[in-house]
């Protein structure tokens, strides 16, 4: 992804970001930006369902790639990983909000060998 969309996101930014996309769709209850440790080296971002951990900077496909975690995971912790039904969130959050061509982003998932579940929505709902 990172060819793709050199946009970087500020952690100041991020939760409005977040709250926005969350919103549009369909949820309620977001999860929380938080700081990424300074500690951290090897990891950019992780998620779960209640919680986004993200550094000062952050490009704006891997905030999408831990959004997708956040909507694929139940407050129980039990996740998609990366799995055909996070992946299916991902494309459909790529498509969207970073607006890369889906045939493109469907061929490039094939032909890696990559399991996506088009129609994945959210693991939750919220009542």
């Amino acid at each position: 992804m990172a060819p793709c969309d050199p946009t970087i996101l500020l952690f100041s930014s991020a939760q409005a970001v977040v709250d926005a996309i969350w919103s549009d769709t369909g949820l309620r209850y977001p999860p929380a930006i938080v700081p990424l440790s300074r500690r951290a080296t090897a990891t950019m971002a992780c998620a779960n369902r209640l919680s986004i951990w993200l550094a000062d900077r952050t490009p704006s496909w891997c905030v999408l790639h831990e959004l997708a975690h956040a909507m694929t995971s139940d407050a129980d912790g039990r996740s998609d990983g990366h799995g055909p039904i996070f992946m299916g969130v991902y494309v459909r959050l790529i498509e969207r909000y970073l607006r890369l061509d889906t045939r493109t982003l469907i061929d490039s998932l094939q032909d890696a060998g990559i399991e996506v579940t088009r129609d994945a929505r959210p693991v939750f709902i919220d009542p």
